[in-house]
């Protein structure tokens, strides 16, 4: 259930805060419910979910497409997010914020089509969960490296495990 949605610096990129449950057995997050998002103005229609779980200093991205909204959460571990706004015409391109989310702090993304967004895994290993409102295409992907000049991000490790997409920042 929806705590509280908060705007962030980047235009369009909500930071939702999720209610839970705990007791002495665990756990319980309810991490998406259609009509509690639309009451709340987020009116998307989800069409695929994915997840990865990476080990610890594994950096995924930045990726991103022209068309997807992601909606993004951590139900196991802890890792850092990067979304960078890849509108090459818009005046806030290159900008980005940083989040961290993980099972304890229930925080989730929204965010935007034109959007690039990468993930560094800070606990000894976290899921990656996203919702997607479009289905992968890997030809319509942009891929920038996670530490393109361009950008300036700070990410807390230096030598981070990359693919060889993400190494070389294009699609491979």
């Amino acid at each position: 259930m929806i705590e509280k949605i908060n705007k962030t610096s980047l235009e369009g990129v909500l930071l939702i805060e999720l209610k839970g449950f705990e007791d002495h057995r665990g756990h319980y997050v309810e991490i998406y419910n259609r009509e509690k998002y639309v009451e709340e103005g987020i009116n998307l229609d989800f069409i695929q979910d994915d997840y990865s779980m990476s080990a610890r200093y594994v950096l995924r991205g930045i990726h991103g497409d022209a068309e997807t909204w992601k909606l993004i959460s951590c139900p196991f571990g802890k890792f850092y997010l990067v979304v960078v706004d890849c509108r090459k015409t818009s005046c806030t391109f290159g900008k980005w914020e940083s989040f961290v989310l993980s099972e304890a702090n229930r925080k989730q993304v929204l965010i935007p089509p034109q959007f690039g967004n990468g993930h560094l895994i800070l606990s000894e290993t976290a899921i990656f969960h996203y919702k997607q409102s479009t289905y992968y295409e890997p030809a319509k992907q942009f891929t920038y490296k996670w530490n393109d000049p361009i950008f300036n991000i700070w990410w807390p490790v230096k030598n981070p495990i990359l693919s060889r997409r993400d190494e070389v920042g294009q699609y491979v």
